[in-house]
């Protein structure tokens, strides 16, 4: 089990996170379902997410879906409660999975377009990982978009996930509002909630320069290429296929370099800034 030391840290970051951010993050409440599911079908397309009596059920069995409320005193709060006519700011929907170990997996987060940049992502993030912890689940994991250079960051970066595996093609196709006619390539992450790594990554520090042995470089907006040209960003999508080839035995996996590039490191994951040691 977790200490209580990191668990009341844990919370203390979450709620740092939501007074960055402006928001108030919590688990939703039965009557903020249909505003949750709102704010999955504006992101993703009507019928695109799940329905509304499944994500009642989700809900009911004690998973985490969370909602990103407007903090009192903002000039666009909406009220305590969120619904249809006015979705959250921001939504998050994980499950429990026991595959390779008792975990969540967090398969939605969702953020209103106008309110981007803000960090209320991340700020689910970590009011998912809070809660977690308070039920002794120490491991998340989510899937996400090798080539969507944010995304990577958000992920490897700032929160201190680790990819454990490439899956292409790993939805089949979509016809999403977001992908569109791409193929589903995804990065499985882990995050180890109270590892070194994850520490280092949420009190910001310095992360540690990883021995490159291959990468990839990323485009610095993979989703307008694709939107505004679908060979080139196709072009991409098969290069980016030969270049995860190199991660098919395991022995290397993807981080980020201080470019944004991504570099193909055996580096130990939980690795300290400055350390030789590999």
């Amino acid at each position: 089990m977790t200490d209580a030391a990191t668990l009341a840290r844990a919370h203390e970051l979450a709620d740092e996170e939501d007074r960055r951010a402006g928001v108030v993050t919590r688990e939703a409440l039965p009557d903020e379902l249909a505003g949750v599911l709102a704010r999955f079908d504006a992101t993703w397309g009507v019928g695109r997410s799940v329905d509304l009596a499944s994500l009642k059920a989700i809900a009911h069995a004690g998973n985490t879906v969370l909602v990103a409320l407007p903090a009192p005193g903002r000039a666009d709060a909406a009220g305590e409660l969120a619904d249809p006519a006015h979705p959250p700011l921001g939504a998050a929907l994980g499950f429990l999975g026991w595959e390779g170990g008792l975990h969540v997996h967090s398969h939605m987060n969702a953020v209103d377009p106008a309110a981007r940049g803000r960090g209320i992502g991340v700020a689910l993030k970590l009011r998912q990982r809070a809660i977690c912890l308070d039920h002794g689940v120490d491991e998340i994991r989510w899937t996400y978009d090798p080539l969507i250079r944010r995304n990577a960051r958000m992920n490897l970066v700032r929160l201190g996930a680790e990819v454990a595996a490439y899956r292409p093609d790993f939805y089949g196709e979509l016809r999403d509002a977001i992908s569109g006619g791409d193929r589903s390539d995804r990065f499985e992450v882990r995050w180890r909630l109270s590892s070194q790594r994850v520490a280092r990554a949420l009190e910001r520090m310095p992360q540690p320069a990883w021995h490159a042995e291959g990468g990839l470089p990323l485009v610095a907006d993979f989703e307008a290429v694709r939107a505004a040209d679908r060979e080139t960003a196709a072009a991409l999508r098969d290069a980016s296929r030969d270049a995860f080839a190199a991660l098919a035995d395991g022995r290397l996996r993807p981080e980020l370099d201080a470019a944004g590039d991504y570099v193909f490191t055996a580096d130990d994951p939980d690795r300290q800034p400055g350390s030789g040691a590999r």
